[in-house]
């Protein structure tokens, strides 16, 4: 009998190549979005699983490691083919990343172009598609049997297909606990009459504050106008990701706001901060119903993060910080 999972994180395993804010180079590292909400949930949970879809050509260590950390990889299916799994970041600050053209950016800081990203265009390619997944797009036959008995599933960035198709099928499998964090490229004006049949049934919708102004554009609203409006689409919690400025958390049910401010941590990589807080989110949200005490475990995930380098990296934490941090970030909660 498969081992039951509490929380499942649907997305990508990728390798990633990363030039921070101060000029620093990583290449070829264990990365992707799925992996950093999971490590994000992990830090407050031994129960974790990983849904993804990798090429023949994945390292088989990067695998190994991730058992090795006790997560669950019943749901990380492996093509019969190599698939491109690359992904590139730059940072011109800790606020601003840009994910394409890498030669552009390693000649900006002086150094040689890993030759592996040669030909590098972009990690979201199809995403937006409405026709056709692509070849790493997780699809419902992908799913584990312990997803029935899963109290929590998040969906990191991905295709429009898989956000459009999995949440109801998840739903009839009896899963209680629904977030979604979406892709760039359908957040955007043409998929203005879409939006709403992926955000609906949700328990909660928590895009980034680049996100959602590239969605809304040419308009521009405010933080909790835009809020407001991913709530009328039928989901009861948004939360809108500000960065190091924190996070606009609306409880759409009772109207409530309140400003969630990011835990002031000694910032190495930002790299995954959003995806881990949103795996925080995910345990705090299952466990205890309160969209605040979700927003501040999500926040300690992510503080953990940027604190280092690399996927795994936070869950090395000493024993103890965690909690701690969550008692502190209590003491400066401001309602807006």
């Amino acid at each position: 009998m498969a081992r039951m999972v509490d929380y499942a994180f649907v997305g990508g395993l990728r390798r990633d190549y990363c030039i921070t804010h101060d000029g620093r180079v990583f290449a070829g590292m264990l990365g992707g979005n799925a992996v950093y909400a999971a490590v994000g949930a992990r830090v407050w949970s031994d129960s974790v699983g990983l849904i993804s879809r990798v090429g023949s050509d994945y390292p088989a260590e990067w695998l190994a490691q991730l058992r090795e950390r006790g997560f669950n990889l019943d749901g990380v299916h492996r093509l019969s083919d190599a698939q491109d799994t690359r992904t590139f970041y730059a940072y011109v600050s800790p606020e601003e990343r840009v994910d394409t053209r890498p030669a552009a950016h390693f000649l900006r800081i002086g150094q040689p172009m890993p030759k592996e990203l040669v030909g590098y265009q972009h990690s979201t390619l199809q995403q937006d598609s409405r026709s056709a997944p692509g070849p790493l797009a997780v699809r419902i036959k992908d799913l584990p049997e312990w997803i029935a008995g899963c109290r929590g599933v998040h969906l990191s960035p991905g295709d429009y297909l898989t956000h459009i198709l999995l949440p109801t099928h998840l739903r009839e499998q009896g899963v209680p606990t629904l977030s979604l964090d979406p892709s760039l490229m359908y957040m955007d004006p043409a998929f203005r009459r879409d939006l709403p049949s992926i955000v609906k049934g949700l328990d909660a919708f928590l895009p980034s504050e680049m996100e959602a102004q590239a969605f809304f554009r040419p308009n521009r609203l405010s933080v909790w106008e835009m809020a407001e409006a991913f709530a009328g689409m039928g989901c009861p919690v948004v939360v809108i990701k500000c960065g190091a400025r924190g996070q606009a958390v609306l409880d759409g049910t009772s109207g409530q706001r309140w400003t969630v401010s990011a835990y002031p941590a000694q910032v190495n990589d930002v790299t995954g901060a959003g995806d881990a807080y949103c795996g925080g989110f995910m345990v705090g949200l299952e466990r205890s119903g309160d969209p605040v005490e979700a927003a501040l475990m999500g926040c300690v995930s992510a503080s953990l993060v940027i604190e280092g380098t690399g996927a795994l990296y936070a869950l090395d934490a000493l024993p103890g910080l965690p909690e701690a941090r969550l008692h502190a970030l209590r003491q400066n909660l401001g309602r807006a």
